[in-house]
């Protein structure tokens, strides 16, 4: 689970000392105050880890099929200069431990944590299009391990200032070593190089997997369908638009897959943790997938409004049902202990149901330890969180919730304090508008309105 953030020249951020991250966190804020570049900057990551190119420092994005499409270097750094650097770092906490052997006893382990963290420095160009890492670096524990660029093109390894471990260089000529693989990877000749240096690739691979459990589910989702094609496939997740939910529900189906659902003694399926929702929020009374013929691909969803109410299609009922399905489908069917991050998943919903969204993220935090990233403009979802915590159900530790605003053309984020009660104490001046601002004004024009009608 990641556990913080830091950053500096990144869109509109300038800068974010430490951002903690929890099980629940949520962005909230103005328009174009940099929320969404927070949830973006995790997306170029997960898809420079999945880009074929090991030369490719960051991946950008440039397709339809990209998670996230930013443009170029000049376009992402703040102010737009290329020569700029660019900086971020990351802290999670590994499913499992990372040993490191000691060199000199095989049988004794040197360092061992399950606690990373990953800082990257990027620099562009002026002169050309091409990102160079300046400095990359990985720390198990307290134990710190970099690439530093000493001369345009050669890199050199520095290993624990302090000495708590040591790398042991094979004999040879001290060669200079070449960049980094991608913005994360130690290349080839630093294994080659040391007697000791295996390891590392544990690191990588631990950055990898912190990417390869992080799904994503955008704020535009697709159209609800008449029929779905099913080609018997498994998706990895619902698609940047929730396209492939159905794909999802049928895989799941097929392979006999349960999932925890807190309300349930037992193991539920997809379709039934999907349906156990789309009830407890008062959305409709049953939820289906049905093949159209015995033998075929093409399926329909059909969902009954009323338990006296004849069976529909989901295009023949309110738009709202087919925008949440990805949402409830995301957050059971992904493995667990996953990251979900989230665009404005209250989108299309009635201020109950969003409300009510709180429920199941907390539900799949405490049952299937899923974290969630969420950006949002929902006040009733928000509200629910703090009633919860009041309530007890929900540890105010578990949930981290920032408001994001612009000041002289820099995003800033100040962390919500939440005390034990759900209270905000630090609440911003118009989180959500000016509510008595709005009565108080509607008051006086309804006086000055009965004054004019007055003969």
């Amino acid at each position: 689970m990641l556990t913080e953030l830091f950053l500096q020249n990144f869109k509109s951020w300038r800068h974010i000392e430490r951002m903690r991250l929890a099980p629940i966190t949520g962005l909230f804020g103005t328009n174009s105050s940099g929320k969404t570049s927070i949830l973006q900057l995790l997306l170029m990551l997960k898809q420079t880890v999945q880009s074929p190119d090991r030369m490719q420092v960051l991946d950008f994005g440039g397709d339809d099929r990209d998670l996230v499409e930013l443009g170029s270097f000049r376009d992402v750094v703040h102010g737009h200069v290329p020569s700029s650097m660019l900086n971020w770092g990351l802290r999670w906490v590994a499913p499992k431990q990372i040993s490191i052997a000691d060199v000199s006893s095989k049988s004794q382990i040197a360092l061992r944590s399950s606690n990373v963290m990953f800082e990257c420095r990027v620099k562009g160009s002026e002169q050309s299009s091409q990102v160079t890492v300046d400095e990359m670096a990985y720390s198990l524990g307290n134990t710190r391990f970099s690439m530093r660029e000493t001369q345009p093109g050669e890199y050199r390894l520095e290993v624990d200032p302090e000495k708590r471990y040591k790398l042991k260089r094979n004999p040879g000529r001290v060669w200079p070593l070449p960049p980094p693989v991608k913005c994360y990877g130690f290349p080839d000749q630093v294994r080659a190089y040391h007697q000791n240096a295996g390891f590392l690739s544990d690191l990588e691979l631990a950055f990898e997997q912190l990417f390869a459990s992080i799904f994503y589910l955008g704020p535009l989702r697709d159209y609800p369908r008449r029929q779905y094609v099913w080609g018997g496939g498994r998706p990895d997740d619902m698609g940047r638009k929730g396209e492939k939910v159905i794909d999802a529900i049928l895989s799941s189906r097929d392979r006999s897959e349960n999932f925890k659902l807190a309300k349930k003694k037992k193991k539920a399926t997809l379709e039934e943790c999907i349906a156990h929702w789309l009830k407890e929020l008062k959305l409709i009374e049953e939820f289906d997938v049905n093949p159209v013929a015995k033998r075929g691909n093409l399926y329909q969803v059909e969902v009954r409004r009323q338990a006296t109410s004849h069976p529909v299609l989901i295009t023949d009922v309110g738009f709202g049902i087919s925008q949440i399905l990805p949402v409830l489908a995301l957050c059971y069917y992904v493995p667990e202990g996953s990251t979900v991050v989230l665009e404005q998943p209250e989108i299309h919903l009635h201020p109950s149901v969003q409300s009510g969204l709180a429920d199941v993220f907390i539900d799949v935090i405490k049952t299937r330890s899923i974290q969630i990233i969420l950006e949002s403009h929902s006040e009733h979802l928000l509200r629910r969180l703090q009633r919860r915590i009041a309530e007890g159900a929900l540890n105010s530790d578990d949930c981290s919730l920032y408001f994001c605003d612009v000041a002289n053309g820099e995003s800033l984020l100040r962390p919500l304090d939440l005390d034990l009660f759900g209270n905000i104490t630090n609440w911003p001046k118009d989180f959500f508008g000016d509510e008595l601002g709005e009565m108080a004004a509607m008051t006086e024009a309804r006086i000055r309105r009965l004054s004019e009608l007055q003969p």
